[in-house]
């Protein structure tokens, strides 16, 4: 009876594993880490992004490095550490265009996208398509137009875009680089059902709404930075308090200290393209007692 009973719960198991198993192959991984900002955002990625991409049993790795050169733009010399981690993607925004060298990598290195609503003729690739172990990834990056450049709308762009993407894959993330919250809960809820994921990037400052809408869109208003968190959104804090009380230029300085990684950890199912699974990742976490 004793070793009916261990067959039994040996096969009972199996088959769970087996389970578990096929389930994960149907579903894939992603992780989106927020605006890296200078060399001390790019040390802390190289410091937790392997560990993280373990745990989480991650297949596509999607960065935001519009700030990672100095706080402007994103070099091939920064590119290639971060590629060299496993990222697959190097999203941008505003930042993108502030270093010629950036402009000029745009046209390099088609794994370095930039905002795809920005006029025709612009330097880069909106999108990128990766080819994962578990099957092809769309990434787009959009960028806002509140407080923001007038470029083109980003909500038209991006469903003139989806029906040439769709064709090649259901599984779609959405880099919405924007000031305004409205305006990135607004395209999030336009295009439910229709991509995967919309994660806020631009402010900096992590937002803690992360969920999953009704249609299967995974969505934050924003990841947060990753980057020196004792500063004014990465910006030396002397210098940031001078441009408000003097309204003049100042010169820009990525401060060094209390270094945080953000991002967002997404599940996909891959028959669907549907958010299954979402969370927020701060680390370390804040000294919130002295």
């Amino acid at each position: 009876m004793v070793n009916y009973l261990v067959v039994v719960f040996s096969y009972s198991f199996y088959f769970r594993y087996i389970a578990i198993k096929i389930k994960d192959m149907m579903t894939v991984n992603v992780l989106f880490i927020g605006d890296i900002v200078g060399q001390p955002g790019l040390d802390i990625v190289q410091m937790y992004l392997p560990s993280l991409q373990k745990k989480y049993h991650i297949d596509v790795t999607i960065v935001n490095g519009e700030n990672v050169s100095d706080g402007k733009g994103c070099t091939e010399q920064e590119a290639k550490i971060l590629f060299g981690l496993g990222v697959n993607v190097i999203t941008g925004g505003n930042h993108t265009w502030d270093k010629h060298q950036s402009q000029e990598y745009l046209r390099k290195d088609s794994r370095v996208i930039r905002p795809l609503n920005y006029p025709k003729g612009s330097h880069g690739n909106g999108y990128n398509i990766v080819d994962s172990a578990k099957g092809k990834v769309a990434v787009m990056n959009l960028q806002g137009r509140a407080f923001m450049a007038t470029i083109d709308c980003p909500f038209r762009t991006a469903e003139w875009v989806l029906t040439k993407i769709k064709q090649e894959t259901k599984i779609v993330v959405i880099d919405m680089h924007a000031e305004a919250t409205a305006e990135k809960l607004a395209l999030a809820y336009f295009l439910d059902g229709k991509v995967s994921a919309v994660i806020g990037t631009h402010t900096h400052v992590q937002t803690s709404d992360e969920r999953i809408l009704p249609g299967g869109t995974g969505y934050i208003t924003d990841c947060g930075m990753t980057g020196p968190y004792e500063s004014v959104i990465g910006m030396k804090i002397d210098a940031a308090i001078n441009r408000f009380l003097y309204q003049t230029p100042q010169k820009y300085q990525t401060a060094t200290d209390n270094v945080h990684l953000t991002g967002v950890y997404l599940k996909i199912d891959s028959e669907t393209g549907k958010t299954t699974e979402i969370e927020r990742i701060f680390i370390p976490e804040f000294d919130k007692k002295i």
